[in-house]
């Protein structure tokens, strides 16, 4: 069992490398979208698996590097794993990621879990400004590959949304 001190250091840890910010989208953190997987001591080094929400995300390595910085300059000796299994899921993205997701005009994600049409089919997508189902995909791919773009056309607003898988 770890002393109080080490125990305390963890937690401490544990919180800086889940607040660090999304590259993509900062208004989310690491733990929003569920891709820090955990924060473990392992001797005197702090341990974070982070894994990526698709095998060819640009931001992996930054923020990788970011979860690094994070922990170094808080005086944490510290290393940064990358974990591939079980591959991430939207369904990870907690309630409070889809709100953010929501709030920022950004259509958060469906369960994934339950929608076994795949990534690239066409689904009812609610606009994030009125909610209104009376929306329209434009384009398969939007700001980044993980979201496609849509436009209401209840309230004529284009958004994207964030594709589950």
């Amino acid at each position: 069992m770890a002393t109080p001190n080490i125990q305390a250091n963890l937690e401490t840890a544990r919180k800086i490398a889940a607040n660090v910010p999304d590259p993509e989208l900062p208004y989310l953190t690491l733990t929003d979208l569920g891709i820090l997987r955990s924060v473990e001591l392992e001797g005197d080094t702090v341990v974070a698996k982070v894994s990526p929400t698709y095998s060819g995300c640009p931001a992996l390595d930054v923020i990788e590097q970011s979860v690094l910085e994070a922990l170094q300059t808080a005086g944490f000796k510290a290393r940064v794993e990358r974990s591939l299994l079980p591959p991430w899921t939207t369904d990870w993205i907690t309630e409070e990621g889809h709100q953010k997701l929501k709030a920022n005009g950004i259509a958060p994600p469906l369960n994934a879990a339950a929608d076994k049409s795949a990534l690239f089919a066409t689904r009812q997508v609610n606009c994030p400004a009125c909610d209104s189902g009376q929306t329209e995909r434009v384009s398969e791919f939007g700001s980044t590959p993980c979201k496609a773009q849509y436009r209401c056309n209840q309230c004529l607003e284009p958004f994207e949304y964030f594709k589950c898988h």
